[in-house]
């Protein structure tokens, strides 16, 4: 134990005026057993104050990820990559240490306090906002389309089905953003699982809802829901007409009457994509003439509704396109680049963006992401964009 004559001669020794300091002397010792515990007993977490606070409020953080992941820790609403930073201080952990503001607000006559070191550590883990990982949730969720009650996959209990928690405790992301991500999907639960209805399914409830509009000459801007459940119950289960009008409308109420405004262009990317998915490229002339056909009357197509589900290839002679699904590229930067510089050597901004959109962070552009993972030149007066790397 440091007397106050002992702290008094260090001082003097390393040439330090008291009169500077505060008071109070913490003395530091290492506890029996803390020489041992070393950084592999306790990990350091630095949060951004937001953080802090939602902890604070009784609030949970997650760590989550598989064996072979790179771990993440994941907020109520967002996502974080988890980094090991090392530090050549080494760094005390000390229960009860007060520190200088602390104890400037205590009136305290003992000015020296004996603190026993409970650890340390040389390192600690620093959050880095990042993209959720939101891959794996369309692809657990593909492993079993739902075809409708009467298919006979949903009597096979051996097949896979996701719970809520299932995939909070899969998918690398918070739990709003995998909530978020389901819309984005059409998915619903079934019977407490999420599914994503199989395409041709989703296409016959969409065509019974259009046939029923134009049988009852309707605005598609006013479908009422209460009358589609009486028309097609019958035929499909109500839940699933209703799912498919929140897929392609939007729900509002009209003197206490439940109405869907369907829209156009979601409607018309559906019929490309039933018509694109089983032709490898498709005439694109012959392709926009079949498509206005398809569509409900009164509808009219548009190349730019197909924007991250179709590409146009104008170097081609008759002019193609072909289905080129922007959720079915690699999740990562460098991948994604690759995959598409691998499709296509040059592209213009108009036509990749839709592709690398998703990869933006938060106060990151389009453009800064070509600037990094492509070169630019000029190609008969029109910018374009190929790999900095050579491509496989």
């Amino acid at each position: 134990m440091r007397t106050r004559e002992e702290v008094d001669a260090t001082l003097q020794i390393a040439k330090l005026n008291a009169d500077e300091l505060l008071p109070t002397v913490h003395c530091l010792g290492f506890g029996p057993g803390a020489s041992g515990a070393d950084a592999g007993d306790f990990c350091l977490l630095e949060l951004e104050p937001a953080l802090c606070q939602q902890l604070e409020a009784g609030h949970s953080l997650v760590i989550r990820g598989d064996k072979d992941e790179q771990a993440v820790l994941c907020s109520k609403d967002k996502t974080y990559d988890l980094k090991i930073a090392d530090t050549s201080n080494m760094l005390l952990f000390i229960p009860g240490c007060k520190t200088p503001d602390q104890l400037k607000m205590e009136e305290t006559h003992c000015n020296i306090i004996h603190t026993e070191i409970f650890g340390f550590s040389n390192n600690y883990w620093e959050l880095r906002r990042c993209r959720p990982k939101l891959k794996k949730l369309k692809k657990f969720l593909m492993e079993n389309t739902y075809e409708g009650p009467d298919s006979q996959k949903e009597e096979d209990s051996t097949r896979s089905k996701y719970t809520t928690e299932d995939l909070l405790d899969q998918i690398q992301a918070s739990e709003e953003e995998i909530m978020t991500q389901l819309q984005v999907l059409n998915a619903c639960e079934i019977g407490g699982y999420w599914r994503i209805l199989d395409f041709d399914y989703e296409m016959k409830l969409l065509n019974h809802l259009t046939q029923l509009v134009d049988s009852e000459s309707w605005s598609f801007s006013k479908v009422p829901l209460n009358i589609c459940l009486q028309e097609l119950g019958p035929l499909e289960p109500e839940e699933m007409i209703e799912h498919c009008l929140k897929c392609y409308g939007k729900k509002y109420v009209d003197e206490g009457e439940v109405y869907f405004e369907l829209s156009a262009d979601k409607i018309c990317r559906a019929t490309a994509q039933m018509l694109l998915q089983n032709a490898v490229k498709f005439n694109l002339a012959e392709f926009q003439e079949v498509w206005q056909q398809s569509v409900p009357e009164g509808m009219i197509t548009r190349l730019d509704q197909l924007k991250g589900l179709a590409l146009v290839d104008r170097h081609s002679r008759p002019e193609v396109i072909f289905l080129l699904k922007a959720d079915d590229l690699p999740e990562g930067n460098q991948e994604r680049f690759n995959s598409l510089f691998s499709l296509r050597e040059k592209w213009t901004e108009e036509d990749i963006a839709p592709y690398i959109q998703d990869l933006c962070g938060e106060k990151q552009t389009i453009g800064a992401l070509l600037t990094k993972y492509s070169r630019s030149s000029m190609q008969n007066g029109i910018k374009v964009y190929n790999s900095r790397r050579p491509i496989s």
